[in-house]
């Protein structure tokens, strides 16, 4: 999923490579629970700001993403659970000045995180959102690629053209369109130095009134393994275990969650489980 090839340790991210994943929850210590046990993560609460708790989520020693409780205006709101991706620049200011000339919007302006880094929160054309991170002392996940840890992330829009532009002017990506019969079935994203960084799936008719989003994907050992053990935690298994390509992929929720009636499924808490060897990334490479 990053600019390096090979799994593993992190300590450096290059610019426009994702780098951070944290689920935003209406249950906080029910997902504790239920991902401690699906991939073995520990959580560490932290203290953020006045009376709200962030979660440090880590395997093994290496913090491989975060967690928080969504807020009382989101759920007043009717906001759902939402997973949140980072993706590394070298400026957060310069990206959200970036983002705006692109026509896309700075949801939250950039601001610091403690002596972690700086970022600011975007929402490209089609409406879905992510963050720029500019890293000082927190270069991002310690960890990447292995079981239990983030491994891709993928875009579904119904505006794949429009977003793939946006995102190459805002992080210098380079996207390929997959076509299949004389329409786009898959784009390939991979950052400016060629590596395969994630991907964008065209929403169809199919997909009702599903809002743009960014779904990130975690590596397991075993898919059908994974899924049968996201159901003896008390989630769901929305999609799959399937073939797509090279790679075997499921869709799952978490306890608290609800699934989205729409072809494919999107939860409240998507968990999407894929084998060690990363296929998404093999197919990005072979496109190219």
């Amino acid at each position: 999923m990053g600019e390096e090839a090979a799994m593993g340790k992190r300590d450096r991210y290059a610019p426009g490579t994702f780098s951070w994943v944290e689920p935003a929850t209406t249950d906080p210590q029910g997902a504790k629970a239920f991902y401690g046990e699906l991939f073995g993560w520990e959580a560490e609460d932290m203290p953020a700001g006045e009376s709200a708790t962030y979660t440090m989520l880590s395997l093994d020693g290496d913090h491989v993403g975060g967690l928080y409780g969504m807020d009382a205006g989101q759920r007043e709101r009717g906001v759902r659970p939402y997973w949140f991706g980072y993706v590394s620049v070298e400026e957060a200011d310069a990206a959200a000045v970036r983002a705006h000339e692109l026509g896309g919007a700075v949801i939250e302006e950039p601001f610091d995180v403690l002596d972690a880094g700086r970022t600011a929160v975007v929402q490209d054309p089609t409406g879905a959102m992510l963050a720029a991170w500019e890293p000082r002392q927190r270069a991002g996940a310690g960890r990447v690629n292995d079981p239990g840890c983030l491994t891709w992330n993928e875009l579904q829009t119904r505006e794949p053209e429009k977003a793939a532009t946006f995102y190459e002017g805002l992080f210098g990506w380079q996207t390929e369109p997959i076509r299949e019969d004389g329409r786009t079935v898959y784009v390939t994203i991979k950052t400016s130095g060629g590596r395969p960084n994630g991907g964008i799936l065209p929403l169809d008719e199919a997909h009702g009134d599903a809002p743009s989003f960014w779904l990130p994907y975690f590596t397991v050992a075993s898919c059908d393994g994974a899924a049968a053990r996201v159901e003896a935690l008390g989630g769901g298994v929305t999609a799959g275990p399937m073939e797509l390509g090279a790679g075997r992929v499921a869709v799952a929720r978490d306890p608290q969650g609800e699934a989205t009636p729409f072809q494919g499924f999107r939860t409240s808490l998507p968990v999407v489980l894929r084998p060690s060897r990363s296929a998404w990334a093999r197919a990005a490479s072979a496109s190219g």
